[in-house]
């Protein structure tokens, strides 16, 4: 059997694995890179947050991305029923970057990984990771390609980018159930002929149908747009009879005032995808010679479009923490890493859980609105959750139900 030896072994091909190739490339470390699909591929998460842009141009990417023209993504809007909550990243607690990117995947990631290999990074396509031993932090990968020919890759570390992939979770059996409650997608893209100009044309939109189900509307340069449905896993299975997923999300759409007239009668490019109880964990978050990054860990929920900053972070911080321990150091890894992501991924935990229990819209479409709260959790939305001087990072757990419940109190006094 053929034999490779390098210094780190990512496994995967998608942002997470990208930063991670690439910042360990930049400081000289020998990586190699495994992609079990073939680039172009269609994948969800096409909403980004202005946390990635930290990691994508630390990790020297943001050129290559940057001259794609994808769509500037400045902020978010919320609508419920006649009700609009508008938030801008440029007026958020705190510093960060202002704007992102709405992006087509398939495109953004053939960019990501183009630009990989560009740096000299060895990237194989097709070559899937079918078992893995370890011995201590050093480990011999078995990688089958795509003519059934098998090799083994001998690696110092091992940095799992799988994404829903969840390569090492499965050999390792690190899986476990999310703490979040079992929730659906159905999306697709359409052409779409019915887009107003300016910005209402590009705006990133997130309609609520009733409180647990909302219609995502994400519109990209290229002049087509991604519209899906999230909703509690029964109500998306209801949505059509036959388990039709092009009934299911025409029968969404249906449900949209505002969008409706837009999409309505608007064709989808591709056969709807349906993802199904979407949300997973794991057991833990690192072991002796790997680390978990991304969706290959954690995996929320769409609703604040938090996927992809969870997985360049990790990525990141993960190559960073990979580069000091190949050099020598001993490295506190469950404080280091496992704490540090852990942090983040509770933050938005409890976002996640205030927005279906209804808390958090009800801090969204108060009104007036009280300016110095939104900025505060505009820099939540934005992905700066690590940043403890912010008291909706720090106390997350508390503050959106303590608030929600003060709403609703002053509310009823004043009936």
């Amino acid at each position: 059997m053929d034999k490779e030896f390098v210094d780190v072994l990512v496994i995967g091909a998608g942002p997470s694995g990208c930063v991670s190739s690439s910042y360990l490339k930049k400081n000289n470390i020998s990586v190699k890179v495994v992609e079990k699909t073939k680039f172009p591929r269609l994948v969800v998460g096409e909403s980004l947050i202005p946390r990635v842009m930290d990691h994508f141009d630390e990790a020297g990417l943001f050129p290559a991305l940057d001259k794609m023209g994808f769509e500037k993504k400045l902020g978010a809007r919320f609508l419920r029923g006649d009700e609009v909550c508008l938030f801008d990243f440029s007026e958020k607690f705190g510093e960060g970057w202002d704007w992102t990117w709405q992006v087509p995947r398939a495109d953004f990631d053939n960019t990501l990984a183009r630009e990989v290999i560009n740096k000299g990074i060895d990237l194989e396509f097709e070559a899937e990771v079918t078992d893995i031993k370890f011995n201590g932090t050093d480990s011999v990968t078995t990688v089958v390609n795509k003519e059934g020919k098998a090799k083994e890759i001998h690696a110092k570390f091992v940095i799992d980018s799988s994404g829903y992939g969840r390569v090492l979770p499965r050999l390792l059996d690190l899986e476990k159930p999310s703490k979040l409650s079992p929730h659906s997608a159905i999306f697709s893209h359409v052409e779409d002929i019915n887009r107003e100009e300016g910005v209402e044309g590009t705006l990133i939109s997130f309609d609520i149908i009733e409180t647990e189900v909302w219609l995502w509307v994400i519109p990209f340069s290229n002049g087509n747009t991604s519209v899906g449905i999230v909703g509690p896993t029964d109500y998306i299975d209801k949505l059509s009879e036959n388990g039709d997923p092009a009934e299911a999300l025409k029968r969404a759409i249906s449900l949209s005032d505002y969008y409706v007239k837009r999409f309505g009668d608007v064709d989808f490019l591709f056969e709807p995808k349906h993802l199904k109880d979407y949300s997973c964990s794991v057991k833990k978050l690192f072991g002796d010679g790997f680390a978990l990054t991304g969706n290959a860990s954690e995996f929320l929920d769409p609703v604040f479009s938090s996927g992809m900053a969870f997985a360049t972070e990790s990525g990141m911080l993960a190559a960073k923490l990979a580069l000091r321990q190949i050099n020598g150091e001993t490295i506190d890894w469950q404080k280091e890493y496992s704490d540090y992501i852990l942090y983040g991924v509770d933050v938005f935990t409890t976002y996640v859980k205030e927005w279906y229990t209804g808390n958090l819209q009800e801090l969204f479409f108060h009104r007036p609105e009280n300016e110095d709260v939104k900025r505060k959790i505009c820099a939540v939305l934005a992905g700066y959750v690590w940043n403890k001087d912010n008291p909706f990072v720090k106390k997350h757990d508390t503050v959106i139900k303590n608030l929600a419940n003060l709403i609703k109190s002053e509310r009823e006094q004043q009936q």
